[in-house]
């Protein structure tokens, strides 16, 4: 049994739009790339084409995992989601303080792992800091376990 995709609208309407662009757009320059190897003759010798068949597998492989992903996709409905508790889709304005370090204030929104982008400030809830974040509410202090080190969390504020 495939696991569930958990996305917000936003993840489902990304991925929708890269497997549009994948079929549409990228399929034709595939081919072209194709085409134009083979017209250099040998294929035994032929590196282009080799190149160019290697990235046809690796985006027939990508458009047939969005399929996959898309079949199983939840949905998080933003509007039913409160402020009093972080849980997927959350906003989260927190004040980060790595052992022996100043803090400083951060925000992230916890997501599926499907849609984490941690340089966009999205994490998600099932990494290490997302899971420790999931549950808790403003004000709470919480200790996170990261291949660096121990980081403190104190949660400022819960947004959607």
């Amino acid at each position: 049994m495939a696991k569930q995709v958990i996305l917000t609208q936003e993840g489902l309407e990304a991925l929708e739009q890269e497997l549009e662009y994948l079929k549409s757009v990228k399929r034709k320059e595939v081919a072209e790339k194709i085409k134009v190897a083979l017209s250099f003759g040998d294929l035994s010798e032929n590196s282009e084409y080799d190149e160019a068949k290697n990235d046809q597998a690796i985006m027939e492989a990508r458009i047939a995992d969005i399929e996959v992903m898309l079949k199983m996709v939840v949905v998080i409905d933003e509007d039913e989601l409160n402020n009093e508790n972080i849980h997927i889709g959350s906003k989260v304005e927190v004040r980060v303080t790595p052992d022996g370090r100043d803090s400083s204030i951060k925000e992230y929104k916890i997501v599926g792992s499907n849609e984490a982008n941690p340089l966009q400030g999205k994490i998600s809830d099932e990494s290490a800091v997302g899971k420790a974040l999931l549950g808790h509410g403003v004000g709470d202090k919480i200790e996170v376990e990261v291949p660096a080190g121990i980081i403190h969390y104190e949660i400022l504020a819960i947004s959607k």
